[in-house]
């Protein structure tokens, strides 16, 4: 599976930003004609603006009955996000959680098994509302480098909880092709009931094959942007992480 998150993480490149009208125009574009499984439209509680925008994408995706494949980026905030989310009809959220021990004790402030107990809070009230969640590891890498013990423990505190996907984002695109192979076979191996993507940055030159290489490892969903945009050297570029799939591997997505 692809996911799309041009809407998302795309948008902050710096100088981008889509007016509520060409983010409808796009996401229609993704879905009905690029075919991506997947379109991550916003975050949660950005502006006004993002709300009219996230509105406009879910009333069409309603209609088209296509709802499932909007998701969107939400955060540990107690009921904050989920009600966000809900208002605007969307049913599928992209939990931001901390993926390394250097992000909850430098950022957070807490201890592991709070930011823990604050993860499940809000996929227990998330379910209730009827809305589906995924969660993001956000600073994976950092915390397979670092901190690997603190990444299992929290994949043992979730194993059992209502996830969809778990998301490994190469955060600050720390990793190589043999170190993406390495630590997504050996969380595949661990947890084997859990479903994985992979979401790479290009501070290396190494997003496409990084995303090539954890495809080959066993993750079930890529993460890429239309031309790699997004914050600092881009995300995973949608056209070469498809083209290397089809080509390379002769494996197929359902992308056009």
């Amino acid at each position: 599976e692809v996911l799309d998150t041009t809407l998302r993480d795309g948008e902050q490149m710096q100088d981008v930003s889509y007016t509520p009208d060409e983010k409808l125009s796009i996401a229609k574009l993704l879905i009905e004609e690029l075919r991506v499984d997947h379109v991550e439209i916003s975050s949660a509680l950005v502006s006004e603006g993002e709300l009219e925008a996230v509105e406009k994408v879910s009333s069409w995706a309603t209609q088209n009955q296509v709802i499932n494949s909007i998701e969107v980026l939400g955060f540990t905030d107690g009921n904050r996000s989920v009600d966000w989310i809900n208002s605007v009809g969307c049913r599928v959220m992209n939990i931001l959680a901390k993926g390394s021990l250097r992000h909850v004790t430098k950022q957070l402030m807490k201890k592991p098994k709070d930011h823990f107990s604050d993860i499940l809070e809000t996929i227990t009230y998330a379910e209730s509302q009827g809305i589906r969640c995924n969660i993001y590891l956000e600073d994976w890498s950092g915390g397979m480098l670092e901190s690997r013990s603190y990444v299992f423990s929290m994949l043992d505190n979730l194993e059992d909880a209502s996830i969809w996907r778990v998301m490994l984002p190469d955060t600050l695109g720390l990793l190589n092709p043999s170190q993406v192979t390495e630590f997504i076979i050996e969380l595949i191996n661990r947890y084997p009931s859990l479903n994985f993507d992979f979401h790479g940055h290009d501070d290396y030159g190494l997003a496409t094959a990084n995303t090539i290489a954890a495809v080959v490892a066993g993750v079930s969903c890529i993460h890429c942007t239309v031309n790699g945009m997004g914050e600092r050297a881009g995300n995973t570029s949608l056209d070469e992480a498809v083209v290397g799939i089809h080509d390379f591997l002769n494996r197929k997505t359902r992308i056009n």
